[in-house]
């Protein structure tokens, strides 16, 4: 008899943070500074915007835990440009921190990258600390986004912080040391997004070489149909006059690309942050077939209602949910086929090929959750441990 195989890494949800999908939160700020130890005291800076009861600078945390997103800025950009997301993302339950390091003309990519990776890891320390504004506030998932030179760095932060959850990017461009390469050890969930009309970081050369070396068992590309660079944040001389002096210009508004960015960047976010898998289904059913959009994928979120007729073709697993053991049965056109089973994160936990008509899979030691099992080229089935 056949068994899967086994998970090996932790499959962790806070379940609360799905009460935050539903509130719409006041906007609190505050400005730090920590200290990273690791590089000689290096102090990191940075902006953070949360969920509060009344906006204003210090005022105290709405009840609640909430995820993670550290956001880069570009090259010579500052983190006020940014500010559609910390005001679209926040009232939806997410602490959004931008960091305000490497703003001159000679930014260090890699510090860039280890600071944002380390602010993720910080975040986790405040919310042990009962002296701290975030204390029982902060969710154990997270994730890094970043605009052109701060998606570059966002691919680099994965790689140096295994604990980050997933990583979402605008127009990210190659860095030093370099993103592309980073990518091949990148195995999180991951959405770019990129402009068909970016003449500053072109998808060719930038975004879909990224996407092409991501190891993800879950990554999805979209690349805005008119969309340019600079068009990801708000309007900024810097980016604008560099985007100016080369072609092809934007064929679409700011105000077009950035509400595109947003309404396929929090149903993605609650999926894998919040462990929403109806906000996942949402985003799927939005993106596929969409003309606004040229996309590339090799994952299907959602919770698979609706979505995939496993019995028409002649394939069942049961029970669904179950507690200890997993069956599945199909007809003789199955067998020898490839499978992998992927949590809701976008991590391949198990492989390997259907030897028989019938096999069982014993999966009492898995996490609770969502999982996927895909078998050959076109038959995805979702299913729940529980």
């Amino acid at each position: 008899m056949h068994q899967f195989l086994r998970p090996t890494l932790t499959f962790l949800f806070t379940c609360l943070a799905i009460l935050t999908n539903a509130q719409n939160f006041s906007l609190g700020h505050v400005q730090k500074t920590f200290i990273d130890a690791s590089r000689s005291n290096r102090s990191v800076t940075c902006e953070i915007y949360y969920p509060a009861d009344a906006t204003g600078d210090n005022v105290p945390v709405s009840s609640g835990v909430f995820p993670v997103v550290v956001l880069g800025h570009g090259f010579v950009m500052s983190a006020s440009v940014y500010d559609i997301y910390w005001q679209a993302l926040v009232p939806q339950g997410y602490v959004v921190i931008l960091p305000t390091t490497e703003t001159s003309l000679f930014p260090s990519h890699e510090n860039f990258g280890r600071d944002m990776a380390f602010l993720v890891d910080q975040m986790q320390i405040e919310n042990s600390l009962s002296s701290s504004l975030f204390y029982n506030a902060i969710q154990s998932t997270s994730a890094v986004m970043g605009h052109s030179m701060g998606g570059g760095a966002a691919f680099l932060a994965m790689s140096y912080n295994t604990n980050i959850t997933a990583m979402a990017v605008m127009a990210p461009a190659e860095t030093t040391p370099s993103a592309i390469s980073a990518a091949a050890g990148i195995q999180r969930p991951a959405l770019i997004f990129s402009g068909i009309n970016d003449c500053v970081a072109p998808p060719a050369d930038h975004q879909l070489p990224m996407y092409n070396a991501l190891a993800s068992g879950c990554k999805s590309y979209l690349g805005i149909v008119g969309g340019d660079h600079c068009q990801f944040a708000s309007s900024n001389f810097n980016c604008t006059f560099g985007q100016s002096t080369c072609s092809p210009q934007a064929a679409i508004s700011a105000t077009e690309q950035q509400a595109y960015v947003l309404n396929y960047l929090i149903p993605w976010l609650d999926h894998y942050l919040k462990n929403d898998c109806t906000q996942g289904e949402a985003f799927q059913n939005n993106v596929t077939n969409n003309a606004a959009f040229e996309l590339q994928q090799n994952c299907v979120l959602g919770c698979g209602t609706g979505i995939f007729d496993s019995m028409s073709l002649n394939f069942s697993l049961y029970p669904n949910p179950s507690a200890e053991w997993l069956r599945w049965k199909g007809d003789e056109q199955w067998v020898g086929q490839t499978y992998s089973i992927v949590d809701i994160q976008g991590r391949v936990i198990a492989h390997g090929q259907l030897n028989g008509s019938s096999e069982v899979a014993d999966i009492s030691d898995w996490a609770n959750g969502m999982y996927w099992l895909r078998v050959g080229p076109e038959l995805v089935v979702p299913f729940t441990k529980n």
